[in-house]
Parts: structure tokens; C-alpha cells; sequence
């Protein structure tokens, strides 16, 4: 009898049958970490995605390619990439060698060149061109897990979901919202911290953990002395806790 091979409903499925379960949090957990979250928004009232992207197709590829990169980067590139393909079907059935001259600035070129070639090409096989704006379509695709899906749902469709990349997962940790286990497994962390935000504040609240992991809790030498949100920090200390030091370790860009 042939083998078979399973198919995107089957990888559904196997996705949500592996999404871990956490206990509810105590109620005065949930109240820090939405004070917290409300005072990020105050600190960084500008706080957006630093991906540039006119449609959810481009921000689905150049959430891939930033792996590894800067968002800078990335977006030097964009205008290029996608003025030369603009779709699905184009991105599908362009030359590699051509693709990876056009992305070759965001390191890893080769790889990443197959993997958006492959992930149009299952766009293009398995939705007609479009980005499916589901979470269990998303993640059948090549290259695409949990975080990138969440990115595209929330910033692209406007469906909250709650991207964990390293900035979430250090401030989350310093903040004493992410224990041990959470820190060793994203998908499990971005289970926690959806049940400590308000679920319309998703997508933004992640956005502002990436904010402040960006331009003041840094990851050798975070700005304690400095921070919007260091009385409700138990790590207090690990940075300059001197007001005048610690500021002049802010930026006021990311590392995009």
C-alpha cells in the first residue's frame, strides 16, 4: 500500500493538538501585567510594527525574511523584491538565482530565497494567491509557525494574536510574566501571556514589549535607571539604576 503523505487539514489538527494548556493566573497577575501594558502604551504611543508592507502577501514574506536580520534591512530590499514580483504567482514562478540577488543584504539568502519560493508557490497551490486570514491556514505554510502567523493575523487582518519573538520573551521574563517552562517554548509563552491581556490588546501589547526590548530593556545592559515600568520590575538592578547613566543607554530607535 503507497504511504501517505497529510495533508494542511491534517497539520491543522496536529497544530491544535499540540498547543499546550496553562493555568488561569491569579487575578493580581493579570492586573500587573495590564498596568504594565498600559503604561508601555503611554511610553511609546507610536508604537507600530517597523516592517514596512502595503498588503498582507508582502507582510507575510518580509515577516519571513527578517529572521536573523534587522528590520532595516528588510525594508531596503522590499521595494526591489516586490516591484519585480507583486504577488503570489509571480514570487511562485520567479528564478532563484534573481531572488536571491535582490535579498542577498538580508544574510541567509539562500535560504531564505527557497523558503519564500516555496511559500508562494503553496499560496498559489493551496488559496488561490491569497493569504488565508486563519491561524490554522497560516501555519500549514512553509516557514510560517505561530509567531509569523500572528504578526500577518494582527497587523495585516486585524485579528489580535500575540507574536513572541526574544524581546517579548526577556522583558516577559524580567517582568516575572514568563516562568522557566514558558521561556523554553514561545508557543507556550504566547499561551500565557493571552491570558494575561486583554485579548483586543493582543497584538499591540506584544508590539510594545518589542518596543521597550528595543529601545531600553536591552538584553547585555538594560536601562533599569530609566524605565517607565521599573516599579512593577523584579529584576530591578540588572541594568544601571542611576537616572542619568541609564539614560544614556535608551534609543530612541529599535533595531530596525
Amino acid at each position: 500500500m503507497p504511504k501517505t503523505t497529510a495533508g494542511p487539514a491534517a497539520a491543522r489538527r496536529s497544530a491544535k493538538a499540540k498547543l499546550p494548556e496553562v493555568p488561569a493566573p491569579a487575578t493580581s497577575d493579570v492586573r500587573r501585567a495590564r498596568k504594565i501594558d498600559r503604561v508601555l502604551a503611554e511610553t511609546y504611543p507610536d508604537a507600530d510594527i517597523e516592517l514596512d508592507f502595503d498588503d498582507p502577501f508582502q507582510l507575510l514574506v518580509v515577516t519571513v525574511l527578517s529572521a536573523q536580520t534587522t528590520d532595516r534591512r528588510v525594508n531596503s530590499v522590499r521595494p526591489a523584491l516586490f516591484g519585480r514580483f507583486p504577488d503570489a504567482r509571480a514570487l511562485a514562478e520567479a528564478d532563484r538565482a534573481d531572488v536571491e540577488e535582490i535579498i542577498k543584504p538580508t544574510g541567509f539568502f539562500r535560504a531564505k530565497s527557497e523558503r519564500i519560493i516555496a511559500l508562494a508557490t503553496a499560496l498559489v497551490d493551496r488559496f488561490g494567491g491569497e493569504v488565508p486570514p486563519r491561524m490554522d491556514d497560516l501555519t500549514t505554510l512553509p516557514g510560517v509557525g505561530r509567531k509569523t502567523a500572528n504578526v500577518v493575523l494582527g497587523n495585516g487582518f486585524g485579528i489580535p494574536g500575540f507574536p513572541v519573538d526574544t524581546h517579548v520573551q526577556r522583558v516577559g521574563r524580567r517582568l516575572g510574566l514568563l516562568d522557566a517552562a514558558a521561556l523554553k517554548d514561545p508557543v507556550r509563552a504566547e499561551m500565557v501571556l493571552d491570558r494575561l491581556i486583554a485579548k483586543k490588546d493582543w497584538t499591540m501589547a506584544s508590539q510594545r514589549l518589542i518596543w521597550h526590548g528595543r529601545r531600553c530593556c536591552h538584553a547585555a545592559k538594560p536601562a533599569c535607571g530609566a524605565c517607565s515600568i521599573a516599579r512593577w520590575c523584579p529584576s530591578f538592578g540588572e541594568g544601571p539604576t542611576d537616572p542619568e547613566v541609564a539614560a544614556k543607554l535608551l534609543r530612541t530607535e529599535g533595531r530596525a
